[in-house]
């Protein structure tokens, strides 16, 4: 029984370890502006891809993807729960080390899922939430499940005072 159990254990690691195959590419579907009144919507979705253990947003761990939004504009973030056996959630919090255990709150007024700490259903559950990027920044969208954050599941947020549109990019490991 505990061969068994070791075993469960050493895959499971093994999968959150294992690097990506190939880099993620970005989905121009993940962001839709609307210049006129200053609204950028970003599609967050957790466990997108097996990646990192389905430890990711849109395919992305640890960084990797930044989004961006002019200081100023609302910004909207539908999050999508794609991972089919883990809850996850998506808060965003200040840029600045450590990384918490668990979610402590966003630091941007309604800047979060609900239940951030206990996470969305797996399989396909849905939240949103609206905020306005009033301070220029840097910002992390964050898992608040236990773990999950300091387990990769984190990419950027960058309010940007000289941005003009938004925008999303990505950063290959290790740069």
């Amino acid at each position: 029984m505990h061969k068994t159990l070791i075993s469960t254990l050493v895959l499971a690691l093994a999968a959150v370890a294992s690097p990506a195959s190939a880099q993620q590419a970005i989905d121009p579907k993940w962001m839709q502006v609307d210049s006129a009144s200053k609204r950028v919507t970003f599609d967050v979705i957790a466990g997108h891809t097996p990646f990192n253990g389905s430890l990711n947003f849109n395919g992305f761990k640890d960084g990797e993807l930044t989004f961006t939004v002019p200081q100023g504009w609302t910004v909207v973030m539908n999050f999508v729960n794609r991972d089919g056996a883990l809850p996850h959630s998506a808060e965003i919090i200040a840029d600045h080390p450590p990384l918490p255990l668990r979610s402590e709150g966003p630091d941007i007024a309604g800047a979060a899922t609900k239940a951030s700490d206990q996470g969305t259903a797996s399989g396909g559950g849905k939240d949103s939430f609206r905020f306005a990027a009033t301070t220029a920044g840097s910002y992390i969208v964050f898992c608040g499940v236990a773990g999950h954050g300091m387990g990769g599941m984190w990419v950027r947020l960058n309010v940007d005072a000289t941005a003009k549109m938004p925008s999303i990019n990505a950063t290959p490991a290790g740069k």
